[in-house]
């Protein structure tokens, strides 16, 4: 039995989680969940496969549930606690304790707690692992809690390299590797060509080529191609890659004049409009979701005439941060008259953004 541990945007990390187990073919049983964790059945594949997920932080094996789940914990000379629905100096400290008291016939050990936190991030799990055992406890809001020991880490190392280490960087415009990482999961797909026709300086094209998929990218701008070529003649190096990419330039609504292929998925953020300098109003941001809608029009028209029949599509839509308050995402209904399905929306921003990323999920019926 194992648990999975979201990241800062749950709902989001819950979604790619479950698309994730179907695009990898892993047969999962839920045990049951919460706002920050999730408790399910599987085979042992899930540990092979869990570097591939962006918006969850650690995999945990189950020992049991309530405080005799301790004694079925391994030994380990050192350690520490992480709580999950608890941040009780007190509770942390006794549960250490009882830990150590439990490992007293096999040997001395002990247990440390990073500052200001009580769940161990995964930048020290990775420092530490494997001398250092991190064992996990999972609340329910009635106190009750189940027990575990982290097994797999996302590396956050890994995907900063990604992100600050290639030689061309644009990170006020240019999407988290994370976040390209998760949405390439949403797609479900697994094997096939994708492309990323918005595609920048190539980070979602570089997840494609990690994960070796036949991968695509176009942008309309020759000077964002180039850059994404730099990009990706890096990450083979670095990476000790023997695949790359296909990159055009070419504009987004006129797709079949540059690929003669059909493609299995597409994702991509597009052009989300002009840097806002403040929160809008409901009128306002309506009329700048309106003004946008016309190119996307034109932009999913694109997409039918390369996309294979039951294809996937990941897309970011601008929604926006009201100045009264609140958040204005528009229902798009013309999608399904070009012959799109809306399987699923998630928004992702922080507090400090005026405009949120509108991730929809969607199927092309052709």
């Amino acid at each position: 039995m194992y648990a999975v541990i979201f990241g800062k945007n749950p709902r989001l990390s819950e979604a790619e989680f479950y698309a994730f187990t179907r695009r990898f073919n892993l047969k999962v049983r839920v045990i049951e969940s919460a706002r920050d964790w999730l408790v399910f059945e599987s085979s042992t594949a899930v540990e092979r496969y869990f570097h591939w997920l962006g918006g969850s932080l650690k995999l945990v094996q189950i020992a049991g549930e309530g405080e005799d789940a301790i004694k079925e914990l391994e030994y380990a000379r050192l350690f520490t606690v992480s709580l999950y629905g608890e941040g009780d100096w007190k509770l942390w400290r006794k549960l250490g304790s009882t830990i150590k008291r439990e490992f007293k016939a096999e040997g001395p050990s002990k247990f440390f707690k990073p500052a200001k936190v009580y769940a161990m991030p995964a930048e020290l799990i990775l420092k530490g692992l494997p001398e250092v055992k991190d064992f996990v406890f999972l609340f329910r809001e009635d106190g009750s809690f189940w027990v575990g020991e982290t097994v797999k880490v996302t590396d956050p190392f890994e995907l900063k390299k990604l992100d600050v280490e290639r030689p061309v960087q644009r990170p006020i415009l240019s999407i988290p590797p994370r976040l390209a990482r998760i949405m390439v999961n949403l797609t479900e797909v697994r094997k096939g060509a994708f492309l990323d026709p918005f595609c920048g300086i190539g980070t979602i094209v570089q997840e494609f080529v990690l994960q070796g998929l036949s991968a695509y990218g176009s942008d309309r701008d020759p000077e964002r191609i180039s850059e994404a070529k730099k990009n990706l003649s890096w990450l083979r190096k670095e990476f000790r890659l023997k695949n790359s990419a296909h990159l055009e330039v070419c504009d987004a609504r006129k797709l079949k004049r540059c690929f003669r292929q059909r493609f299995d998925a597409v994702v991509t953020e597009p052009y989300l409009g002009k840097p806002l300098k403040r929160n809008p109003s409901r009128g306002e941001a309506i009329r700048l979701a309106n003004e946008l809608d016309r190119f996307y029009y034109s932009v999913f028209e694109s997409f039918g005439d390369v996309l294979k029949r039951n294809g996937r599509v990941v897309f970011v839509f601008p929604a926006y941060r009201l100045s009264g308050g609140g958040i204005y995402r528009k229902e798009r209904k013309w999608l399904a008259r070009l012959g799109f399905e809306v399987l699923g929306k998630y928004t992702d921003y922080e507090e400090r953004h005026k405009l949120v990323r509108d991730i929809h999920v969607l199927r092309y019926r052709g």
